[in-house]
């Protein structure tokens, strides 16, 4: 199963990438995945279950542990057929 994760981590601060922001894309960064997009305002990585599982609990850890006081994500089956995705 392959699964992709978007997710935010607050607070925002558009002048710099708070240490929360930096830790969470080190970790996506890090982790074994197939595809890594990182932004200001939302990432995304996508991989096997089992690397985006491990990915996402180390994200909530670490930044939580940087100073994150909310983290926002999402998680979705892609490419076996679930509806509204494309097959890769």
């Amino acid at each position: 199963m392959r699964l992709r994760v978007e997710f935010t981590t607050e607070p925002f601060d558009l002048d710099e990438a708070p240490a929360h922001a930096v830790v969470a894309r080190e970790v996506v960064e890090a982790a074994e995945l197939d595809a890594v997009d990182v932004g200001p305002f939302g990432n995304t990585a996508e991989g096997g279950a089992d690397q985006v599982l491990s990915a996402v609990e180390a994200l909530l850890r670490r930044s939580l542990e940087a100073g994150a006081t909310r983290i926002s994500l999402q998680v979705n089956v892609v490419g076996d057929g679930a509806e509204g995705e494309v097959e890769r």
